[in-house]
């Protein structure tokens, strides 16, 4: 059993953080908004902390699950940050999907400061992390994963190193990337099923269980046809993830004509308000 500290209690955090306690870690919790830290620890124990530097103060590793770039910096430098509170070989493990470069650029201060750094970015969802299911793909030294991968047990259906630091990101970038254009096909199928006087459950029961099946199709069919995305992983968040994936293809030379042009898609369910509506919600623009 390891002292740890958690950053961030959002709706991937707070039950990622709940695991690792139920584990038999010490877990020591850090959230901007105090509140819900207090919450945590009502309900799990262990302790809160005001900022990240005294979360992380004796941990043997520091996991994060923030919002993007920016949050990602504020939690780990500076005075009040993670890295200031660090001890010499401990382990700082990212859960929050950010470009590779702030993953380098923050890998190589906790280097200077003689820290270990894993991008440890997760897919699964809310109901993944809650159910303790989550995929986590990691980048970092292979010393560094083989120290934290059996804490990362606690939440993981599929953990895995994929190469140095920065591979893990790039590979939640392969996972967004893969899934736009997923949601986009059963969205598009759903909403041709409806406009030719299917019944979509009958269709999905027979297509489901040959090439056209995937866990987009068997978890967010009868949702997407009855117009209900009030859950999951929100459009405002899935478009940040979609432009991390576009500046990196930008970057290394890899096309993406389609999943720009969901993100477009996306952006017109933004005007439509579904900003926090889950992102399947990619059949609204298709069935209004």
């Amino acid at each position: 059993m390891a002292k740890l500290a958690f950053l961030g209690l959002g709706v991937m955090g707070a039950p990622m953080a709940g695991h690792l306690a139920r584990a038999g870690h010490e877990v020591t919790v850090y959230n901007r908004t105090a509140a819900r830290a207090e919450a945590w620890v009502a309900e799990h124990g262990g302790h809160h902390a005001p900022t990240p530097r005294e979360a992380a103060e004796g941990a043997q590793f520091v996991m994060s699950c923030v919002g993007n770039d920016d949050d990602l910096r504020q939690v780990c430098l500076g005075p009040d940050g993670a890295f200031a509170g660090m001890a010499d070989g401990a382990v700082f493990v990212d859960h929050t999907t950010v470009s590779a470069a702030v993953t380098r650029e923050l890998a190589a201060v906790a280097s200077e400061a003689g820290l270990g750094f894993v991008d440890a970015p997760i897919s699964g969802g809310q109901a993944g992390a809650e159910n303790g299911q989550l995929s986590i793909m990691c980048g970092g030294a292979q010393a560094d994963y083989d120290r934290v991968e059996p804490v990362l047990a606690a939440y993981a259906r599929i953990c895995r190193r994929l190469g140095d630091v920065g591979a893990g990101q790039m590979t939640k970038m392969c996972n967004q990337i893969a899934i736009a254009g997923l949601v986009q096909g059963l969205a598009e199928s759903l909403a041709f099923a409806q406009k030719a006087g299917l019944d979509s459950d009958a269709v999905v029961e027979v297509i489901s269980q040959g090439a056209a099946g995937s866990w987009q199709m068997a978890n967010r069919h009868k949702t997407m046809a009855e117009g209900r995305f009030d859950f999951g992983f929100a459009v405002d968040w899935m478009r940040k993830d979609l432009a991390i994936c576009l500046a990196a293809g930008d970057e290394i030379g890899a096309p993406l004509p389609v999943t720009a042009l969901i993100d477009q898609f996306y952006k017109e369910v933004q005007s439509m308000g579904g900003g926090r509506w889950d992102t399947s919600s990619l059949i609204a623009r298709l069935t209004r």
